[in-house]
């Protein structure tokens, strides 16, 4: 602070600082509390003080409104020193605060002008976005400028930007506003509303100060001298030594106003307290009668209430005087009542003399009788003792004989409880033998059923293997190897014959009226590539072929269960009802035992009759090998 002391050349005129704190607190500032509430009491007063101080030195201090908030960091700074913080305040005032009081109390155009210039010379782009949202210099340049930056910096960054600004021209303010604007310039760009702008201004950023204090220096190197604020504003002028120098540089009249304005708003402050003092005490007289004429109320209503009360108690006493007329008649009537009580009581004793001698004959006579019936009921006591014996006896000869009829009763109950229980056994077991053989019956339907389902899915396979292998067929035709895979083809066309004849056996019943079409339509294709191919094959290979394929059948079908499962791991298995999209007949597995064999008959039957036609086309070229043994083995089969 010694280095502020030297920069600023302060006076220290201790006897001009005396004589303004003589005058006491300014009526401007007499409630500064009120507006700025400050929890430290120490701090406001000195606050107080100092402000009072600048207005005894200039009026229009004692007018402006934003001076707390550009004295305060001042203040808290030198709260010590209250001389070297009064003369710093004016020194700030008197030279950096240039052209703020010439449109008083407007804020300060031309300063605010300065510090646009600037701003458009060096970052037109963020002066447009301002334009763009109606933001104008006393949004974004006059708050920092009224409350020197003490709102949006710590105190070591005041302090650190407050050095550079006090050790260069007073224009360096403005510089230092504009390097603050182009610093924080990408959060500004982000801003889209007035309101936004306006918390940005009065609340602390995420700012550089080196950096905001780097960017002003190159302002000032960088900005022209025609729009640079130093041509403006006049170099630096410290205080004078002895006395204050005068401060006049504000529009004079509109102070005078002011301070007419508040002096005669004193004025009329003071008449209404003196009102409101006339009115508060015709209050008080006002409620002194009141409170006279309520205690006057409550007394007329205790004096009335105390004569209800005489009036009640005298009630009461006349009250009891009738009641004790009325116990003395009742005394009265008591007396005559006992007068009559004794002669009553004389007669009554000569009356219960009479009647005791009376009693004492009946009770002669009493015991007498009593006597007499004693005689009578111990009589009666023997002869009910003597039925009571017998009656016993009778109980017991009673109980012997239910007893005899019990045991007897017993045995017969016990050999139907044997009976009984042999007959639930036999009944029991039957039941189970009856259940586990539904059981078994039902384990060999649903064996024969997934049975069904498995076969099922591998005709839908083998249907897929000769369709496949048909097309197979009829591509390799083209081919220069014609005549060697007709002989393959119908080798392997009499395999999977066999193959179906053999599952057809076993689901006949599901597929009886679907499938049976599908093989005619195969045995048909069938017969058309053996006609297609009868000029080109040779009759010695197609025997072999023939040959080697009924061979294999014989094995094939004796292994059939095993190749159902090996062909189910590799292909789609069916459930209830057969996959195929154009023969889509559900097909129930519960049908009658009698119906399934019969119609089992049928489709063999019609079997043996296609391969009987196969049999005889193949005769033409090359008599049979071993058709005939096959049907023979059917026929017995």
């Amino acid at each position: 602070m010694f280095i502020w002391r030297s920069i600023l050349r302060l006076p220290e005129n201790h006897a001009a600082f005396s004589s303004l704190i003589d005058k006491g607190t300014h009526l401007a500032w007499a409630k500064v509390h009120q507006t700025y509430p400050i929890k430290s009491r120490k701090l406001l007063r000195v606050l107080q003080r100092t402000l009072s101080c600048l207005a005894h030195w200039s009026a229009i201090f004692g007018e402006t409104d934003y001076l707390p908030l550009l004295a305060f960091p001042f203040v808290k700074l030198f709260q010590n020193n209250q001389l070297v913080c009064f003369e710093v305040i004016a020194t700030v005032l008197a030279n950096w605060c240039q052209l703020w009081f010439e449109f008083f109390p407007n804020p300060p155009i031309n300063a605010l002008s300065m510090v646009e210039n600037v701003l458009a010379y060096h970052d037109r782009k963020l002066l447009q976005h301002f334009v763009n949202y109606n933001v104008t210099s006393q949004i974004y340049a006059w708050p920092l400028l009224e409350t020197l930056f003490s709102e949006v910096v710590t105190r070591d960054e005041w302090l650190r930007m407050f050095d550079n600004i006090f050790s260069n021209h007073p224009a360096f303010l403005h510089l230092m506003v504009v390097a603050y604007l182009i610093s924080s310039r990408q959060a500004l760009l982000q801003c889209m509303n007035v309101d936004d702008f306006k918390y940005f201004f009065h609340h602390r950023n995420a700012v550089d100060i080196s950096g905001v204090i780097k960017e002003a220096y190159r302002l000032d190197e960088s900005t022209p001298d025609d729009i640079h604020p130093a041509r403006m504003l006049e170099e630096f002028q410290p205080l004078t030594r002895g006395q204050y120098p005068i401060f006049n540089k504000y529009p004079k009249f509109i102070v005078d106003y002011q301070a007419q304005e508040r002096e005669k708003i004193r004025r009329d402050e003071l008449d209404y307290l003196h009102q409101r003092h006339a009115t508060a005490e015709l209050q008080r007289a006002l409620d002194k009668r009141r409170n006279e004429e309520e205690a006057w109320y409550r007394q007329q209503e205790l004096l009335n209430d105390a004569e209800q009360q005489r009036r009640v108690l005298i009630m009461e006493e006349e009250q009891k005087l009738v009641d004790q007329r009325v116990r003395l008649q009742a005394m009265k009537r008591e007396l005559r009542a006992r007068e009559l009580q004794l002669l009553d009581g004389a007669r009554h004793r000569f009356l219960q003399h009479q009647t005791q001698i009376k009693g004492t004959e009946l009770s002669r006579l009493d015991e007498e009788i009593e006597r007499k019936r004693i005689l009578r009921e111990q009589e009666t006591q023997a002869a009910v003792e003597d039925v009571e014996i017998r009656r016993m006896e009778l109980q017991a000869q009673k109980e012997q004989l239910q007893q005899n009829l019990a045991r007897n009763s017993t045995r017969s109950t016990h050999q139907q409880q044997a009976d009984s229980e042999a007959h639930r056994r036999q009944q029991e077991l039957e039941e189970r033998m009856r259940k586990r053989a539904w059981d078994i019956e039902r384990n060999k339907e649903h064996e024969s059923r997934k049975m069904l389902q498995t076969q099922m899915a591998q005709l839908d396979q083998i249907k897929g293997d000769i369709e496949g292998n048909k097309d197979i067929e009829y591509r390799r035709r083209m081919d220069d190897l014609e005549t060697e895979l007709r002989n393959m083809e119908m080798g392997h066309l009499n395999e999977e014959n066999k193959r179906l004849e053999e599952e057809v056996q076993d689901v006949m019943a599901a597929v009886a009226d679907n499938k049976l079409d599908q093989v005619n339509k195969v045995e048909e294709e069938l017969n058309n590539l053996r006609t297609r191919s009868r000029s080109d094959e040779h009759r010695r290979g197609l025997a072999g072929l023939n040959q080697q394929t009924y061979a294999s059948f014989d094995t094939r079908r004796n292994q059939t269960t095993n190749a159902l499962s090996t062909q189910a791991r590799h292909k789609p298995i069916l459930n209830e009802f057969s996959s195929s999209d154009e023969d889509s007949v559900p097909i129930s597995l519960d049908r009658g035992r009698r119906t399934f064999e019969q119609r089992e008959r049928d489709l063999m039957k019609e079997v043996r009759d296609l391969r009987r036609k196969i049999a005889t086309e193949t005769r033409h070229l090359q008599p049979p090998i071993s058709y005939d043994d096959d049907d023979r083995d059917d026929d017995a089969r």
